[in-house]
């Protein structure tokens, strides 16, 4: 799972054979740390993802929930006030915008698609 927060983005996998935790993985130092600040964050050069960590279910599920509960804006590439994320996400969107059947802002809009 893809989690895209304003400070931080994180890649979630299972870990085999130890279901009650989980593979939190992250391309920039801190972003890890700043969610999860208690958590011993291992550097992995060579890796798909520098950063990652082991952590609970539990412990990730309840900082997901959190930041959903927090969530005030009502656009949230504005809500990114890091250069580099913003800019990051902002390609995620427009990657992610060509699966969409009519393309956003298209003067095609009000046409019906099943």
């Amino acid at each position: 799972m893809w989690v895209s927060l304003s400070e931080a983005f994180f890649s979630i996998v299972a870990i085999p054979n130890k279901p009650d935790m989980l593979i939190v993985r992250a391309r920039r130092r801190g972003d890890i740390e700043r969610y999860f600040p208690d958590i011993e964050v291992e550097a992995t050069p060579g890796r798909d993802y520098y950063f990652r960590a082991e952590i609970s279910r539990m412990a990730v599920a309840e900082i997901i929930a959190t930041n959903i509960q927090k969530i005030q804006y009502d656009n949230f590439k504005n809500s990114v006030s890091d250069d580099n994320l913003h800019a990051a996400y902002s390609k995620v969107w427009t990657t992610m915008s060509k699966l969409q059947v009519v393309p956003p802002y298209s003067a095609n809009h009000r046409k019906q698609y099943p």
